[in-house]
């Protein structure tokens, strides 16, 4: 059995320091990629967010439109209103506008050369400001 010197602990003892830890460069370094790939990633991440917003308001509008359409179809007439089609069972409930969750839907009433029209609403449109990434109105889907 080897009996080590007080030298012998003093020399390990700061090897080992030497080795624990990271030097501030190194840490410099690690901060200055995680700051690079979160410059590039976020505005990419609210594009995407930006982009599914919109697909769900498309997605929203299809499906309002589809219920319009079958409710008239049965009915003969369109609906009063979004709620009508909701009492009637054509939507579970009323979406709201993603792009723009405090605005209403824009109800377009019916055409008027339908003598069984009655006055209800014959299509719907966002009424969310601004413009999509293609540079579209929200208002012209």
């Amino acid at each position: 059995m080897r009996l080590k010197t007080r030298e012998s602990n003093s020399e390990s003892t700061s090897a080992r320091r030497v080795q624990r830890g990271f030097t501030f460069m190194e840490l410099l370094i690690v901060m200055a990629v995680i700051a690079i790939m979160a410059a590039v990633a976020i505005p990419k991440v609210i594009t995407s967010l930006r982009r599914a917003k919109e697909v769900v308001m498309i997605q929203d509008l299809w499906a309002m439109r589809r219920a319009i359409d079958s409710y008239w179809q049965d009915k003969e007439k369109p609906p009063a209103s979004l709620q009508e089609l909701v009492a009637a069972g054509y939507l579970r409930e009323v979406p709201k506008d993603p792009v723009c969750p405090d605005c209403e839907w824009n109800q377009v009433p019916a055409p008027a050369e339908d003598v069984n029209s009655g006055g209800g609403i014959g299509d719907v449109k966002s009424s969310a400001p601004g413009e999509d990434t293609n540079g579209k109105s929200y208002a012209e889907y």
